[in-house]
C-alpha cells in the first residue's frame, strides 16, 4: 500500500482521510489503493464493503473520514517497492527565497518516480537554527534517480545533502524527528494557487517570526498518479497538480500555546491571497468548522451527506470532521 510521510501515522485515519505520502505520484493515495473495508455501522451491522457490494459506501470511505462507521479491517492493493532513493538537502535560511523559486521551476515535468517536498524548517538538534530544505524521494532505479535528482543536489551551496539508497520504510522516518511524542501541535493548511514569488516571499518573511524552534512550513507537491484520478471518483476531490501548503506548528511548553496558535493563524491569514481555499481533510484541526470541512470535500460534499443519511442518520459518528446528515 502507499503509506504516509511520517512513520508513526496510523493507516486507518490516513486511509479514511485520503492518505498522501511519498508514493502518491507513483501509485496514488492510500484511499486510491483501498480495495475493501470491514465496517461496523451505527445500526450494529457488520458490512463487507467494496466496489461491488456497497459501491456508494465504498466511494465515501475513500476519503470520507470516520463518518460512516467503525472500520475494523482494510484490504489494499499493494505494490512492489524495495530500495528507493531519498534524503534531505538543507540550505541556509538566507537562501530560502532563491531555493523555493528553484524548486518551483525544477519540479515542473517531474516523473511519477520523483516527489519532492520543500519548506522552511528548524535544525533537528534543537538549536533553533532556521533552514530552507528539500526532502527528496525517488522510487525508480538508481540510474534514473541519480539523473533526476542531480539538479537538486547541484543547486546552491547546501549545508547538508544526505541523499542515497534506503528501504522505503526508512524513507518514512525522515520527518519523524519534527513530530516528537508528547509535543503540542496546531496545524493549518490549504492548497495554493501555484507558487508565485509573492507567496514565497510572504512565507519566508512570516517564518522569521515563528515563536517555536520546532515549527516548519512545508510545500507538498501533488503530481503524477494522484492527479490522474477524477474529482468525483473517490470522496477526495483534490486532484489538481500543484502544492498543498502545511504549517505544522509544534512546541513543548503549554505556556507557549497562545503565542504559537496566534502566529499560525496570523501567518495563514497573511497567505490567504495565494491560497485556493481547498483543504486537506487529514490536516484539519478540531477548531475548524463546517466551512473547512466543505472545503475539504468540495463538489463531493452533497453526495457524502446523502450517504451519511443512509448509514448514520442519527449522526452517531460525529466526533470527527463531521458530515452532518
Amino acid at each position: 500500500m502507499t503509506g504516509g510521510a511520517v512513520s508513526t501515522t496510523g493507516i486507518a485515519g490516513l486511509t479514511l482521510g485520503g492518505g498522501l505520502g511519498w508514493l502518491m505520484a507513483k501509485h496514488g493515495l492510500a484511499a486510491d489503493n483501498l480495495l475493501a473495508v470491514e465496517l461496523v455501522t451505527a445500526a450494529g451491522e457488520v458490512l463487507e464493503v467494496d466496489a461491488a457490494s456497497h459501491p456508494d459506501l465504498f466511494w465515501a470511505l475513500r476519503g470520507g473520514g470516520g463518518n460512516f462507521g467503525v472500520a475494523t479491517s482494510f484490504t489494499y492493493r499493494v505494490h512492489p517497492v524495495g530500495m528507493v532513493t531519498g534524503g534531505l538537502i538543507a540550505h541556509p535560511i538566507d537562501a530560502a527565497a532563491e531555493l523555493l523559486r528553484f524548486y518551483r521551476d525544477a519540479v515542473a515535468g517531474a516523473s511519477d518516480d520523483l516527489t519532492i517536498f520543500a519548506g522552511l524548517v528548524h535544525a533537528p538538534d534543537g538549536s533553533g537554527v532556521k533552514l530552507a530544505a528539500m526532502v527528496v524521494f525517488h522510487a525508480g532505479d538508481p540510474a534514473a534517480a541519480e539523473r533526476e535528482l542531480a539538479p537538486f543536489k547541484a543547486f546552491g551551496s547546501p549545508l547538508v545533502a544526505e541523499v542515497g539508497p534506503m528501504p522505503y520504510p526508512v524513507m518514512n522516518t525522515l520527518l519523524d524527528g519534527g513530530f516528537p511524542d508528547g509535543a503540542l501541535n496546531y496545524w493549518l493548511s490549504s492548497f495554493t494557487r501555484g507558487l508565485p514569488d509573492e507567496l514565497i516571499d510572504t512565507a519566508v518573511e512570516r517564518f522569521a517570526s515563528t515563536p517555536s524552534p520546532m515549527t516548519s512550513m512545508l510545500f507538498e507537491q501533488f503530481h503524477g498518479a494522484v492527479t490522474r484520478v477524477g474529482v468525483s471518483e473517490t470522496a477526495v476531490p483534490h486532484r489538481e497538480a500543484g502544492w498543498n501548503l502545511l504549517i505544522p506548528s509544534v512546541w513543548s511548553d503549554p505556556d507557549d500555546t497562545r503565542a504559537n496558535v496566534e502566529w499560525t493563524r496570523e501567518t495563514f491569514a497573511g497567505l490567504q491571497p495565494h491560497l485556493s481555499g481547498r483543504r486537506w481533510l487529514n490536516y484539519l484541526g478540531d477548531d475548524q468548522g463546517d466551512d473547512a470541512i466543505r472545503a475539504a470535500y468540495g463538489p463531493n460534499y452533497e453526495r457524502l451527506q446523502q450517504i451519511k443519511r443512509r448509514y448514520d442518520p442519527d449522526n452517531v459518528f460525529h466526533l470527527n470532521h463531521n458530515i452532518a446528515p
